[in-house]
């Protein structure tokens, strides 16, 4: 059983601990030339130049607000992914169901590059929308739906509804394939219909799990990802949808300062720890036992 579990242990460690050695990077002026052996120590002053710089904390606040925003959001609407489980469990034709749980479910497949070709081909200025619209005479000027900083949360909240909404409803089905059946024949007896099935059985049923999930991602309420946010910036939108992981991107890589990302993601990394340590104690209160 061990050998089985080998691999993933290997993976864990080769892309989760392993690169906490580039925390060092962080006490150097690091040159990625030179290495650390060569580059300068510093000591603390990239945490130092951290909170000294009015201009610094302001953008860092910045892009906590679009952070956390993003996050909450996903978290006030993880419930739609229980309730679509619910609901596609009562379809009652198969061939139906099957295949609604498959087109919701391709989209988690295809990668952001992929998404925002489709949002492009749709949403641009000169996109499938603004040229229908122009079309019917409804515009005169097409609708900047990606080229403005307006809404970008709801938009991105909107795109990642739909990518993922499917994948995160196979769980629920999952833990829905696991009630036992008898409690829906003592229900039906009693003279409960579907709906009242669905309200006093399956839901209930499936709260250990939603709590479970939710206390998750609590924890990683500072990890909601850049790829999605990277593949959609741009000069119009940067303020409102650079988020942590994205920001650190950028400071890294396109501001040169990579002992400053690594002060960025050292912080995350403690914080999110903290978080998770906090959801564990929430979880154990609430159901008795903890989630590690």
């Amino acid at each position: 059983m061990f050998l089985l579990v080998l691999p993933f242990l290997v993976l864990v460690f080769a892309f989760s601990y392993l690169p906490l050695a580039g925390w060092a990077t962080a006490l150097f002026d690091y040159k990625p030339a030179l290495g650390i052996g060569g580059s300068e120590f510093v000591g603390l002053q990239w945490f130092r130049m951290l909170v000294s710089s009015r201009t610094q904390l302001e953008q860092i606040g910045q892009v906590m607000a679009n952070t956390l925003a993003m996050s909450f959001l996903g978290i006030a609407t993880s419930l739609l992914p229980l309730f679509f489980a619910m609901l596609l469990n009562e379809v009652r034709a198969k061939w139906f169901r099957n295949a609604v749980q498959t087109l919701t479910t391709l989209p988690n497949f295809i990668s952001w590059v992929l998404v925002y070709a489709i949002a492009f081909s749709l949403f641009s200025t000169s996109g499938l929308v603004n040229s229908t619209l122009a079309d019917w005479g409804l515009i005169t000027m097409p609708i900047k739906f990606l080229d403005s900083g307006e809404h970008v949360w709801l938009t991105m909240l909107l795109w990642s509804l739909w990518k993922g909404l499917g994948w995160g409803a196979i769980m629920y089905l999952a833990a829905i394939a696991g009630i036992d059946p008898t409690l829906y024949e003592s229900a039906r007896i009693d003279g409960a219909n579907r709906f009242q099935l669905m309200r006093y059985i399956t839901f209930p049923q499936l709260m250990p799990t939603y709590i479970v999930l939710l206390m998750l991602s609590i924890a990683n309420i500072l990890n909601n990802g850049m790829e999605q946010y990277y593949v959609f910036q741009n000069a119009f939108n940067k303020q409102h949808i650079q988020v942590l992981d994205l920001y650190v991107y950028n400071i890294g890589l396109t501001g040169n300062s990579l002992s400053m990302a690594a002060v960025l993601s050292m912080l995350k990394s403690i914080v999110s720890v903290l978080l998770l340590l906090a959801a564990n104690g929430i979880a154990k209160r609430v159901r008795g036992t903890s989630i590690i």
